[in-house]
């Protein structure tokens, strides 16, 4: 049977009224749905259990369980979520001070295969249909409360996946979770972080969901960034500049760039006006991120003293720089060590 949860508003107004039961039935159901995040048709206690009847006789839900998870020693939370097809996601929990950050994944494996990142070594399994990261979200906000006594306040898609590949997932998941008729989230916290898909770029744009924007650069030498995402080669540098800048007119927003330092590959001082130049063209600030080891990974970060050099290089350019710390290192929840592995 078909999961409830993917078929449109129209779809569902449809069979209800079709099953004898008053159009605003539809409403209501589709609240238990998206607002109050039902997982089966008996709590859903306003609709009468005939009507429940009907509905567990054409419909099913394909619902998410978490099968695992592992605490840091920074507080930060990992989650193995499986699906009703046994596949499985990372997601992660990143508590701090009077916020909650939940880093949700869009895809199982990726398509990408960036040199540096944990994930690509899975591989592209499929797509996560936007029920699935709605599922995400409703356990790791079960989870936050019970753990931190605190709902989530924000959200990354910065998990498993490039979330532009799978666009249109990502974009109805967004919808669902700032509708005032659904979960009611501020747009400005939820930040969508790609490797710079061009088209993809261009959609968001014209969308204009007002959400954060978060481009994966790590180099703006184009020999370098092909070695490192070989994204890159369908979406050069000069390509994802002018998408950056059609985003940016279209929606006014500044950009963040994120830039991941490794040592004698991306962070010598030419590899820092190399950059400030890709950056001249658009506001943005520069989140300088340290690396991450992952398993056969020929990476190391760079040094403190390397570091230093290229921040300020970029400070006299007048950049918007900061240094991002990644947490959950020790058990592999950090930037690009999300991989599908069993617990140690």
């Amino acid at each position: 049977m078909k999961d409830i949860r993917n078929i449109d508003f129209v779809e569902l107004e449809s069979f209800v009224i079709q099953n004898g039961e008053k159009k605003f039935r539809a409403k209501q159901l589709w609240e238990w749905l998206w607002k109050r995040g039902a997982s089966s048709f008996q709590e859903m206690s306003n609709l009468s259990a005939n009507f429940r009847n009907k509905l567990s006789e054409n419909f099913t839900f394909h619902s998410a369980t978490i099968i695992d998870e592992i605490i840091s020693n920074d507080q930060s939370v990992k989650f193995i979520i499986q699906f009703h097809d046994l596949k499985v996601v990372e997601g992660v929990l990143i508590p701090q001070k009077d916020r909650v950050t939940a880093c949700l994944s869009t895809q199982i494996g990726c398509p990408l295969a960036c040199a540096f990142c944990a994930t690509g070594t899975m591989g592209f399994i499929r797509n996560l249909h936007y029920s699935e990261i709605i599922d995400e979200y409703l356990l790791l906000n079960n989870r936050a409360k019970e753990i931190f006594n605190h709902s989530i306040t924000n959200i990354v898609f910065m998990g498993m996946g490039e979330p532009l590949t799978n666009i249109d997932n990502t974009i109805k998941s967004i919808e669902i979770l700032t509708s005032r008729d659904c979960f009611g989230l501020s747009p400005s916290r939820i930040t969508i972080s790609t490797a710079g898909i061009i088209k993809g770029l261009k959609t968001l744009a014209d969308k204009n969901l007002r959400c954060g924007l978060a481009i994966s650069l790590h180099s703006a030498d184009p020999v370098i960034r092909r070695e490192l995402m070989p994204v890159s080669e369908y979406n050069s540098l000069s390509d994802l500049q002018k998408a950056i800048s059609y985003y940016h007119n279209k929606t006014g927003d500044r950009i963040t760039i994120e830039y991941l330092l490794l040592s004698k590959v991306n962070d010598s001082e030419r590899d820092a006006e190399l950059l400030a130049r890709f950056c001249r063209a658009f506001p943005v600030k520069i989140n300088i991120i340290e690396y991450n080891p992952t398993d056969n990974a020929p990476f190391q970060k760079s040094d403190a003293q390397s570091r230093e050099k290229f921040i300020n290089i970029l400070n006299r350019c007048n950049m918007v720089v900061n240094v991002r710390h990644s947490k959950g290192q020790d058990i592999a929840a950090a930037c690009g060590q999300l991989v599908k592995k069993k617990r140690i």
